[in-house]
């Protein structure tokens, strides 16, 4: 096979291809922090708030799968240009937005773009990249656009917040245009193949999920016994039950079933999306706590949120290290209870907490265990698989993590906002509110955080059914790296 890199990753194909990741990951983050500036001149509900981190993640995880196997059969350079193009065209629609539909509706197209776009891009470079220094150059600048954006969302998103929260969304045009153009005139369309698409069950499982989380999110506001609700969230699982059986009997569905005939590999699925849960919540009410709560920027929300991501990569450093002498489970499930007790003592903060020592301190220790699950839990996923299943088996393992934020957060908004009415708060700009009302704010965020320390212990008792042994994942890690190669 000729590759069009050779001999250096640099230059405008690793350009186009590292700046979607960013792109994609950057949006991930980046919207959390312009969140309450949107409650302030939008008008946006807690709901309202809440949908608009789901209805991206919603879209972009149910249909995940599927945009990678477009790429496999109508050209990953294809593709990409029309992920890429509807990402940027769904981003300029979220800047020019009016009202809370509008804005709710482009970013679930975001996160259709992205779905399609961000398994192309890590498949182009494996088709563009030859094997050896090229490609390992390649996979290392791509990979770490993940820790880049994870920390550049947060403070990009508070300082374009600064000056207008519709500025997050309108940078991506630009940038969307020029990875367009980059992908035009630098990267090689691959052959294309006849692959089953289960366009069904991509649309079965996204659309059920939607529908549960919905019918959650708006049964505080609506009320539990509403018809709507009860519809929503009836007619959610019923739809779960049809994407069931219509998978089992897909001849090659999107979920196939084979890959949850091993006990271990199930209970890894199940740690991941707690996992992810658990991170995506808390991310998201933390952001609401630093400004809602304790009055900071959005800028200065973001900067305080640096030691979280900083603590995540402390975190995977120390895994990768100590998975060589010890035991997965021992491992993740200690991770998951320096989480729990973190999130625990985080439930009891009220809005006089100090930065420092308080929370920096916080985040930098619930940053380090996040790290070690978010490096062992995919490894286990991929113990005892051939080389050639590697490749959809991390592609499910990511689904289940970018799948649990937004029903996490979905399902977790409803529980803050009730427990804030209860108490006699509002729905409303902080800024607007009273003493006590901020207080009755800082009580409903605190459950989840208490909630979420619940979902940590869950993880921890999981992660003790594991039976993996440290050369069981050094293995793991091998065949990855043998993967990629490939």
């Amino acid at each position: 096979m000729q590759y069009p890199v050779t001999k250096r990753a640099f230059g405008l194909a690793i350009l186009v291809l590292s700046g979607l990741q960013l792109m994609v990951v950057l949006d991930g983050t980046v919207v959390i922090f312009a969140l309450p500036r949107l409650q302030e001149e939008m008008g946006l509900s807690s709901s309202g708030s809440a949908w608009t981190v789901t209805s991206y993640g919603l879209t972009f995880a149910g249909l995940m799968l599927l945009g990678g196997r477009l790429g496999d059969a109508f050209g990953r350079k294809r593709m990409l240009i029309y992920g890429v193009g509807l990402f940027t065209a769904a981003s300029l629609a979220c800047g020019l937005a009016t009202g809370e539909a509008m804005l709710l509706i482009a970013r679930a197209f975001q996160g259709a773009g992205a779905a399609i776009a961000a398994p192309t891009a890590f498949a182009l470079v494996a088709t563009t990249f030859a094997p050896g220094p090229a490609r390992n150059q390649a996979i290392a600048i791509v990979g770490s656009m993940v820790g880049i954006g994870s920390v550049g969302g947060l403070v990009v998103g508070g300082a374009l917040t600064e000056f207008s929260w519709r500025w997050i969304f309108l940078i991506n045009v630009p940038i969307g245009a020029l990875i367009v153009l980059g992908a035009v005139y630098k990267l090689t369309d691959t052959v294309h193949q006849r692959t089953p698409l289960d366009i069904k069950g991509a649309v079965l499982g996204t659309v059920a999920c939607a529908t549960i989380v919905f019918g959650a999110t708006e049964g505080p506001a609506m009320g539990w016994t509403s018809p709507v609700i009860l519809g929503s969230l009836i007619g959610g699982l019923v739809l779960l039950v049809v994407f069931v059986l219509a998978e089992r009997r897909e001849s090659d569905p999107l979920l196939p079933w084979s890959l949850f005939d091993r006990r271990d590999r199930v209970a890894t699925f199940a740690l991941i999306f707690l996992a992810g849960a658990v991170l995506g919540a808390m991310t998201f009410f933390v952001a609401q706590l630093l400004q809602n709560v304790l009055g900071y920027s959005p800028l200065q929300a973001g900067v305080a949120s640096i030691p979280f991501t900083i603590g995540i990569g402390v975190g995977g450093a120390v895994a990768s290290k100590a998975a060589l002498v010890i035991a997965p489970r021992w491992l993740l499930s200690g991770a998951a209870m320096v989480l729990a007790a973190g999130l625990l003592f985080g439930s009891t903060l009220d809005r006089h907490v100090q930065y420092l020592p308080t929370l920096l301190a916080l985040l930098l220790v619930i940053g380090v265990g996040v790290g070690v699950a978010m490096v062992l839990a995919p490894l286990c996923v991929l113990v005892g698989v051939p080389p050639s299943n590697i490749g959809p088996l991390s592609a499910v393992g990511q689904m289940f993590m970018n799948l649990a934020t937004p029903i996490a957060i979905g399902l977790l908004s409803p529980i803050a906002a009730s427990r804030t009415l209860s108490l006699g708060g509002r729905d409303g700009v902080a800024a607007r509110m009273t003493d006590a009302e901020i207080e009755a704010l800082n009580s409903g965020y605190t459950l989840v955080l208490l909630v979420c320390s619940g979902l940590a212990v869950l993880a921890a008792l999981v992660a003790l059914t594991l039976r993996y042994t440290p050369q069981q994942l050094v293995q793991a890690q091998h065949a990855q790296e043998e993967a990629q190669q490939a």
